[in-house]
């Protein structure tokens, strides 16, 4: 086994070989400039080292890993543009570098590039990796949705969030690691089971990042702390606070959510503070808790052996204690 840095090492360097550079620049250019933004590259990083943790090399699920990071940031290239956003990972955003147009032509060629790459796959192989490849790709599709149709509603359970972010997030990092466990060509429990410890991680770092928005270091969080209540996002937090808050309460936080003062920082210090009085970021708290155990919970059912459990353990508990 390697270690995390060796994989996303391993990832970068095929990358850099892999970069399309052939005309019409103005389609390829923007591939490679969202590819090359950085990131910390979790996605195809849990591809190689699933492979590995179920006696494959990493080698072999490169094109896999390749496959999920080029998807990932086809979603982010039409995601910013739903959002109108200015800026990825401090960065231009492609349709604010390039235009619209070209945003959606690259990232619809981004799509098509990420189901080439399991062409690199044979039989079996190919049409289980298609297969999950396909499923997902809806379901983040679905979750996008459901993030748009939340904006405009005042009644979102926290079931509902829950489901958003695990069909938005969670179910592409299970993809990456059952797509490692898939190159391998391991048993269908085994490969149903880390498909689980994934999206259960993944529903337990998207969490952490609702937090992080909101009580993260500014100096290492690497995003404006606050974003999620400037932007007015109904996260965990937010529907936390009003499943606990007094009726005053419950009204102020909904008040302040209607807002977008031109100077955010009362409104931020305000609400924050709302989050803490009601219980909700001790509750979020919890709530990320309880998805890291279920995911390790999920790692006692593996076929694999202690020493290779205990580094999956490790890396979820990395994720968890992370600050940016």
């Amino acid at each position: 086994m390697h270690t995390i840095s060796d994989y996303q090492g391993y990832f970068l360097e095929y990358l850099s070989k892999k970069t399309i550079t052939k005309e019409p620049k103005n389609l390829y250019d923007p591939i490679s400039y969202i590819l090359n933004l950085g990131g910390k590259r979790l996605r195809p990083t849990l591809v190689l080292m699933a492979s590995e943790i179920f006696g494959g090399t990493y080698k072999d699920a490169l094109d896999a890993a390749l496959a999920i990071e080029v998807f990932h940031n086809f979603s982010l290239i039409h995601d910013d543009i739903m959002d109108d956003a200015p800026l990825r990972r401090g960065k231009e955003t492609v349709h604010e570098k390039w235009d619209i147009n070209t945003g959606i032509l690259s990232g619809d060629a981004m799509l098509i590039n990420a189901y080439q790459l399991f062409e690199n796959y044979e039989g079996d192989t190919f049409k289980e990796l298609a297969k999950l490849f396909t499923k997902t790709a809806i379901e983040v599709c679905e979750g996008q949705q459901y993030d748009i149709d939340f904006e405009t509603r005042d009644d979102v359970t926290i079931p509902e969030y829950i489901k958003m972010i695990e069909y938005k997030t969670a179910v592409l990092v299970g993809a990456a690691m059952q797509m490692g466990a898939i190159v391998a060509g391991v048993s269908k429990d085994n490969k149903s089971s880390i498909y689980d410890f994934g999206r259960l991680l993944g529903l337990a770092f998207q969490l952490q990042d609702d937090y992080l928005d909101a009580f993260g270091d500014p100096e290492t969080f690497g995003k404006q702390v606050g974003g999620d209540i400037i932007e007015n996002k109904k996260t965990i937090l937010y529907l936390k606070a009003l499943e606990f808050a007094s009726k005053d309460e419950q009204k102020q936080l909904k008040g302040l959510f209607s807002l977008n003062p031109d100077d955010p920082s009362e409104k931020i210090s305000t609400v924050k503070h709302l989050f803490e009085t009601t219980g909700a970021k001790d509750k979020t708290r919890l709530e990320i808790e309880k998805y890291t155990k279920e995911a390790f919970d999920v790692l006692d059912g593996l076929s694999i052996t202690n020493d290779k459990k205990s580094i999956l353990k490790l890396f979820g508990s990395s994720l968890m204690n992370r600050s940016v």
